[in-house]
């Protein structure tokens, strides 16, 4: 009888990539893969450890099954992933219930280790993070269409309210043409939306071929066969050049969006965050993407209540959010995360109040937002299908301006039968908060 392995994958996209990695290895080593932990025999936890709530969610995870143990449902426990990696010795110790605690290091030996775990063994090891796979055949666990491209490791940026660096190491390129073999083989295998991810994509190449290679990755990129939408998402605003969007200008296959985390706009607290940006600099590349392609899409992330944030700075940041309209925002309270240099910054703001700043920041967007998707009613949208919605009797999709996961959906009808995947005309007909409602249509005029 084959023993059944349940994966869950927490946090960022990048987790994800890690863990496809893993579930090809086991799938071919002969262990048959679950999506229920009720019908598995081992469940293995790729955790998230980068802010706080990451942190209870992954441990509320790892309990949760644990209990499943207990009973006799699950029989092994494999935690792994950034909580593992970033705090070894604490989960090592305060997790008896896992049978294998690993670092980022050794995903790359789950096989092993788990058939040492079925053996018996408890199993604590913590490879160099240098040893984390930067490629590998995969099993793609998000929709069969899309995929995530994961050029590089690490980051070493540095900012000071974040421990990418200390769970993650350094900033390491894969090399160009492990990606286009890889991006290669997605397409083959029906994949037709690439989304390019790294902690810093923008860096791309500076450790391997001494300079920025993305405009050139992405060149490369456009001639495989079979892809249609090719997206970049986490942007340092400082390195995004004249080259990259004159690239993301002129290929047809670059949907006209991009992700560009800013964090703030107040050029004392990016000094404090260790951000290389500021507020004129970020005014001024947006000016830029929105010259040389009016129609793009850009989202960016805020944080608030960073130490030593004024009254007067917060208020300064609500105010560039409206003079800026982005048009997609997501804004979080700063998490104050030990090891991380801003963690002993004299001048912490009271919890509360953080929230209550990033509470305000997002009703604003929600605005924005709101007078942005009024500005779509009549036109004529290409959208990618994801399924239908039997409880509110239409498919569903999204549109060239919205990333997976985490941007909005078009709803929409029609009057024949669709397939996931499939690219159709919409016509938006009307709006949700941070939604589109459309119907398909045979107009060839779609953005």
């Amino acid at each position: 009888m084959s023993i059944k392995v349940a994966m869950v994958s927490l946090g960022c996209s990048k987790n994800l990539v890690d863990s496809e990695r893993m579930l090809y290895k086991l799938r071919a080593h002969g262990y048959e893969l679950v999506t229920e932990f009720g019908e598995s025999d081992v469940a293995v936890v790729n955790t998230c450890g980068f802010i706080q709530s990451a942190k209870e969610e992954a441990i509320e995870t790892v309990l949760e099954i644990a209990r499943l143990k207990d009973e006799g449902t699950v029989k092994k426990l494999i935690m792994t992933g950034c909580l593992t990696e970033r705090y070894r010795k604490e989960c090592a110790e305060e997790f008896p219930e896992a049978d294998a605690v690993i670092g980022i290091g050794d995903n790359k030996d789950i096989v092993d280790i788990l058939d040492r775990v079925l053996k018996g063994e408890r199993v604590v090891r913590f490879s160099s993070k240098k040893e984390a796979e930067l490629t590998g055949e995969r099993i793609i666990s998000t929709l069969p269409f899309f995929s995530y491209l994961k050029i590089s490791e690490g980051c070493s940026n540095c900012c000071t309210y974040c421990a990418i660096p200390m769970i993650r190491g350094g900033f390491r390129s894969v090399p160009m043409e492990e990606l286009l073999s890889e991006a290669r083989s997605l397409a083959e295998n029906s994949v037709t939306e690439l989304n390019v991810i790294a902690q810093d994509t923008t860096r791309y190449g500076e450790d391997l071929y001494g300079e920025n290679r993305l405009p050139q990755l992405l060149t490369e990129l456009c001639r495989i066969d079979g892809l249609r939408w090719i997206r970049v998402l986490y942007c340092y605003p400082e390195r995004i050049t004249d080259e990259l969007l004159d690239v993301m200008a002129r290929e047809e296959k670059i949907v006209k969006y991009i992700d560009m985390p800013i964090q703030h706009c107040d050029d004392a607290i990016l000094k404090r965050m260790n951000r290389r940006s500021s507020e004129a600099q970020i005014r001024e590349v947006v000016a830029k993407m929105r010259e040389k392609m009016p129609d793009i899409t850009i989202r960016t992330t805020l944080i608030t209540g960073f130490p030593g944030e004024t009254d007067e700075q917060f208020d300064r940041l609500a105010e560039f959010v409206q003079e800026m309209e982005f048009d997609r925002l997501g804004c979080f309270a700063y998490s104050q995360e030990d090891g991380t240099k801003a963690a002993d910054f004299p001048d912490q703001v009271d919890e509360d109040v953080r929230a209550h700043r990033a509470d305000i920041i997002m009703e604003q967007q929600m605005e924005i937002s709101a007078r942005h998707n009024e500005m779509q009613l009549g036109k004529v949208k290409t959208a990618v299908v994801e399924g239908f919605d039997k409880w509110a009797e239409c498919w569903f999709g999204r549109t060239a301006a919205d990333a997976p996961d985490i941007d909005g959906k078009v709803f929409f009808s029609s009057e024949k039968p669709l397939k996931m995947g499939e690219y159709v005309k919409i016509r938006i007909v009307d709006t949700l908060d941070y939604d589109l409602v459309g119907e398909v249509c045979d107009d060839e005029s779609a953005e």
